[in-house]
């Protein structure tokens, strides 16, 4: 098919040659104001351009003061709607005016001065939705040695699994990630019910919003582009196992509830996948290194793996038997 036609099926509006870009953060914490400052002061300084930059700071009116007196230059708004992460996006997504709308999480920095040129170079075909980048964790303690690549999610990183070059993936993550404005006018923003609220570590708005994107558009794509980086901030509260095992099991929680939405074929495709052949080989890959390299961490991360599906395991099982309404705690 060529791209003319895509562009008729997709049927949305062309980006610009150089479409602008708006980055919304959003924010509730003092916790991360080191982080958030950071960021703050280096999206300025990105080689693609300056990007008009939201701030939409949930349910703490001193720190929107603080960061509104700190960064003339940013957008800081209170959100005004549904507590929680989706209900702050979407209210930084009433105030943007980019072409493109991207978001970072405000524990995390672009690891370079492209990591906006990269996203925007993702956009290079009528069929592209939306475009995503490598989440790299940087440990503020030491990782455990039984922690596995294939779980990185869990901690807010890209996991194994993904594409090591720029390929399709179902769905993009909130924490590096963007939209084409027109899609999101199109079909609507992220819904609450599905959001991350606090530190409950819950979310998935972002991978319905992808999937509802996808069906709505049969012919669209997602890119992720490992190339641009952020670098994003694991706190020693999310390195135990407890937090781990709960992560796990409340993502699974969480699928259900999604899959109500954009039904179980969609929503846990991409699922389907990962168990069946990313964390065996992740299994395989630990025993291998125990025995033939004698890292004995190897069998901690294969328990760990099979540990980690355990749980989400038990909190799918439990949710469906719930009919989708399953308060979390495994």
């Amino acid at each position: 098919m060529t791209a003319t036609a895509v562009a008729s099926r997709i049927a949305l509006p062309p980006l610009p040659e150089q479409p602008t870009v708006s980055v919304i953060v959003c924010a509730y914490t003092e916790e991360r104001l080191d982080n958030l400052g950071a960021l703050l002061a280096g999206l300025p300084e990105q080689s693609y351009g300056a990007p008009e930059t939201i701030v939409v700071v949930d349910r703490n009116p001193a720190l929107a003061a603080t960061l509104e007196a700190r960064f003339p230059l940013a957008t800081v708004v209170e959100n005004d709607g549904p507590r929680g992460h989706a209900g702050a996006a979407n209210h930084g997504l009433e105030l943007a005016s980019g072409d493109i709308v991207a978001f970072i999480d405000d524990d995390a920095v672009p690891a370079d001065r492209s990591w906006l040129a990269w996203l925007v170079d993702g956009y290079d075909r009528p069929e592209v939705l939306g475009v995503g980048g490598l989440i790299e964790p940087r440990w503020l303690a030491p990782r455990p040695r039984w922690f596995p690549e294939e779980f990185l999610w869990v901690v807010g990183g890209s996991h194994t699994g993904l594409p090591r070059e720029r390929g399709q993936v179902r769905n993009l993550w909130m924490g590096n990630m963007s939209v084409r404005r027109a899609v999101l006018d199109e079909i609507g923003a992220f819904k609450t019910s599905l959001s991350r609220v606090g530190k409950r570590p819950f979310g998935v708005q972002e991978t319905e919003l992808c999937i509802r994107a996808a069906q709505r558009w049969p012919e669209g794509v997602f890119v992720h582009v490992p190339r641009a980086r952020v670098l994003h901030d694991v706190p020693a509260v999310r390195t135990t196992f407890g937090y781990f095992r709960l992560h796990c099991y409340d993502e699974a929680v969480a699928k259900v509830w999604m899959s109500r939405h954009v039904g179980s074929q969609d929503g846990l495709s991409a699922e389907r996948d990962y168990l069946t052949r990313t964390l065996p080989a992740g299994i395989a890959r630990g025993v291998g290194d125990a025995l033939l390299r004698r890292d004995p961490s190897g069998f901690g991360r294969a328990a760990a793996i099979v540990a980690g599906a355990g749980a989400a395991g038990w909190g799918y099982a439990r949710a469906r038997l719930a009919g989708g309404a399953v308060d979390g705690g495994a």
